[in-house]
């Protein structure tokens, strides 16, 4: 599926997705990568859902957003509670949902000027 929306403010963007890849402005992903509103960043080494690790979420706690939107491909599947645990004792909030509405929703809160991270593994 492709979606526009119109990024006037420079910030990143989701502008599409599919099976295998992701769109982040205009721009085909096909492996997991994390998206903030300033940065692509492209060498979030997860291979798939069962290779998440603590050290995987330690790297998005250091990003220090205020939420993060976990996207767990085609399928909605929950982490282990003990791999996000440092992100709940440093008050970042979680929220795990398919690869498309990580997109979805990580587009609407970075318009609405929050401080986001998508974590996304490719549908």
């Amino acid at each position: 599926m492709k979606f526009h929306l119109e990024n006037a403010n420079g910030q990143n963007v989701f502008t599409g997705y599919g099976a295998g890849y992701t769109l982040v402005n205009g721009v085909r992903y096909e492996h997991s990568l994390v998206v903030t509103p300033a940065r692509v960043i492209e060498d979030w080494q997860v291979m798939d859902f069962d290779a998440l690790s603590a050290s995987h979420f330690d790297f998005l706690l250091a990003l220090k957003p205020e939420i993060v939107l976990l996207g767990t491909g085609a399928v909605l599947r929950f982490p282990q509670p003990a791999l996000s645990r440092r992100l709940l004792l440093a008050h970042i909030g979680l929220e795990v949902m398919d690869t498309a509405a990580a997109c979805r929703t990580y587009n609407i809160l970075s318009a609405e000027g929050r401080n986001v991270a998508a974590a996304v593994l490719p549908a």
